[in-house]
């Protein structure tokens, strides 16, 4: 099978764009409604506290209220406390301990110095002792049960005979030990100290605390517990139009809830609702398609980058959907829903960010649980993380933005907490605990953004900030080679950033542009006369046209080296257009004057191109015209500054180089004031005043 060349693949995806784009909207919303929830929506949004405000609720059917969390736990609490801890008797253990008893005297009563006589006393005294002790039972106290008392009711096993008794009325060793020395205290004709310590060594717990049938007991206890108190009736009103959700009504919506989900779980038709969210993320899709097609062509038009934009939403979905599946409420604000808006602001802007964020929220608003305060929550919670990060200029303003996100969580969970519970003591605060951590699992953007950043071949801000770095090695290099352009790029960037942020624009990209966009000056910098320090121009010993070239060849030079350093496409563009088409007029009239009767091809003296054709470009191109000429002034002044500025700016107009920026002539008087005003300040010029 023949292999098509790289430009008849490149024609054929041109082709087949639109198929692509459709096709990967088609398996977006596919996958997003197959990880959905797989239920009916219940129809009511109810929230405690608040004014039922539509029309009386009727039950369509018998449904049991269920009891809230409180009061099952409460239940449970109540019928542990009730269950009698069990404990088995060791019957072996009295006879065992006693025959020890017996056989440690005989070991230690020769070496004991103690009168015969009395031994067969010793033995019937500590005989007695031990029996009593065993038969009364020797436990260990269980911390659980002693939580109101030190002494509480047990259930005592004998061979399935059950007992039961007070731990009061049993010996623990130490109860044990101190019993004893009461008792041998009256037997004046014995030692008490040799004696206390043979019968010690035999004092055994004799009753063992049975977890396992303990643990059965109470769990047999628990689980038949009711989980409902009483029922609503068919027809009966669940609540009235205008009426106050309060904690009983709330229970009852609760609870209807539950019984329209488990009854559409049975009895209705799971492809309709497949069908319908189908629908909804159809539309809510087809909405960001058509935002991206009216407001950013750019982007419509890359399948890379779309297919990037369609895999963030339905990745978070995904996540989402698996959160709702595993039905733990509480845990659907763990995840990191600020990390969409995050990411798409980094690596697009700041309308895409909101409008992507605002869609998800839509989509998940269909299938969580109290979708209105989902919705607050995140959708404040999306655009403060946006609004945070609006210029990204430094690394701290992830940890910044993130603080903020934290404080937007807490006033929106302390309004919604006061609306439903209308009490501050009674604020469960680990229920804040889930955005807590999604916003720290937030701070997982940084290093996603740089792995999108590799795949989809996209320059995000943060690299942007790396770039900007005079240590960097290029521009290190660019310091050490041709210390006067690099002071020249400096200047530019001064420039071109002030200007962009007065007229709007990516200001982060154009000082990256003016940094690196005279880089292909190093191969030759004596060429370039802000590198001359001696006064020796070796421009004088070659032909005009040689010259030209040579100061027209740092542009694709340029280019040569930023693609080797691996530099992005967005910056090499403004080592590519910063000049345009222009002339290298110098050489060019030179030529003219010096060798008139000569034909001189003018695109000899001519870059390359192409023009800006974005407005960062545009500024970029006439700071960079401005600054360079504006060091030819002999005696800088307010007026002449403002002729040269006037002069340059008016030059690449009449040469058509702005046609293609997108740059305003509003935007261009505002440029000229802001060069005007900085080249006096750099020069120190004073304005009359």
């Amino acid at each position: 099978m023949a292999k098509l060349s790289t430009s008849r693949q490149k024609a054929l995806l041109r082709k087949y764009a639109r198929n692509v784009k459709f096709l990967m909207m088609l398996i977006s919303i596919v996958l997003i409604v197959y990880f959905l929830p797989k239920q009916a929506k219940f129809s009511y949004e109810h929230e405690k506290g608040r004014i039922w405000n539509q029309k009386d609720l009727v039950s369509p059917y018998n449904f049991a209220i269920l009891k809230t969390p409180q009061e099952i736990m409460a239940d449970q609490k109540s019928a542990l406390e009730s269950i009698t801890p069990i404990y088995q008797l060791d019957a072996g253990m009295q006879n065992q301990q006693i025959e020890g008893f017996k056989a440690d005297l005989e070991i230690k009563w020769h070496n004991a110095g103690i009168n015969d006589k009395l031994k067969s006393k010793y033995i019937a005294v500590g005989t007695d002792l031990l029996t009593e002790i065993y038969q009364t039972g020797v436990f260990k106290p269980n911390a659980k049960y002693q939580q109101s008392s030190e002494n509480y009711p047990i259930r005592i096993l004998d061979k399935n005979v059950a007992t039961d008794k007070n731990t009061s009325e049993l010996f623990t060793k130490e109860k044990a030990q101190t019993y004893c020395d009461k008792v041998l205290s009256r037997h004046t004709d014995l030692d008490k100290a040799f004696l206390l310590d043979l019968i010690s060594n035999r004092l055994q717990n004799n009753l063992a605390y049975d977890n396992n049938l303990t643990s059965r007991l109470e769990k047999e206890v628990v689980d038949g517990l009711s989980v409902t108190r009483g029922m609503v009736q068919k027809g009966e009103v669940i609540v009235y139009k205008g009426s106050v959700v309060n904690d009983d009504v709330y229970q009852k919506l609760e609870s209807f809830k539950k019984a329209f989900e488990d009854n559409a779980r049975v009895n209705g038709n799971r492809n309709l609702v497949l069908l319908g969210q189908f629908f909804l993320v159809a539309i809510a899709i087809s909405l960001l398609m058509i935002f991206l097609y009216l407001f950013r062509k750019d982007i419509y038009a890359d399948n890379r980058l779309v297919s990037l934009i369609l895999l963030v939403i339905t990745t978070m979905l995904a996540t989402l959907s698996l959160a709702i599946k595993l039905q733990f409420p509480t845990n659907l604000y763990y995840i990191p829903y600020c990390i969409v808006p995050i990411i798409i602001r980094i690596l697009f802007d700041t309308r895409l960010a909101l409008n992507i964020h605002l869609l998800v929220v839509l989509i998940a608003g269909f299938f969580v649980p109290n979708s209105f305060e989902f919705a607050y929550y995140e959708i404040t919670a999306g655009m403060v993380s946006i609004y945070s990060i609006k210029n990204l200029v430094r690394r701290e303003q992830f940890l910044i933005s993130a603080v903020i996100i934290i404080f937007t969580y807490f006033v929106a969970f302390l309004g919604i907490t006061f609306i439903r519970e209308g009490d501050f003591l009674n604020i469960d605060w680990m229920d804040f605990l889930p955005f807590v951590v999604s916003v720290l699992l937030t701070l997982l953007a940084y290093p996603l953004i740089y792995l999108f950043e590799k795949v989809f071949a996209i320059t995000s801000e943060i690299t942007l900030i790396e770039l900007t770095n005079t240590n960097a090695p290029l521009l290190r290099e660019l310091a050490f080679n041709a210390p006067g352009t690099f002071q020249h790029s400096l200047q530019v960037a001064n420039l071109a950033e002030n200007a962009i942020y007065a007229v709007g624009g990516n200001a982060l990209l154009v000082r990256a542009g003016a940094l690196y966009h005279d880089i292909g000056k190093m191969e030759n910098p004596l060429f370039f006369i802000e590198n001359q320090s001696s006064g020796f121009n070796p421009h004088d010993k070659l032909p005009y046209e040689e010259s030209a070239q040579i100061i027209i060849r740092h542009v694709s030079r340029g280019i040569e080296m930023a693609r080797k350093s691996n530099l992005p496409e967005v910056v090499i563009d403004f080592i590519r257009t910063h000049h345009g088409n222009t002339r290298v007029d110098y050489f060019y009239q030179s030529s003219l004057k010096n060798f008139p009767e000569k034909f001189i091809n003018e695109n000899i003296f001519r870059y390359p191109g192409p023009i800006p054709f974005t407005k960062e470009g545009a500024v970029l191109m006439l700071a960079d015209s401005v600054e360079a000429a504006s060091r030819s002034l002999k005696e800088p002044d307010e007026e002449s500054i403002s002729v040269l500025v006037d002069r340059i700016v008016k030059y690449k107009l009449d040469q058509n180089q702005l046609k293609d920026s997108n740059i305003t002539l509003k935007d261009i008087e505002t440029i000229k004031a802001i060069f005007k005003r900085m080249l006096m300040s750099i020069y120190h010029v004073r304005i009359d005043y």
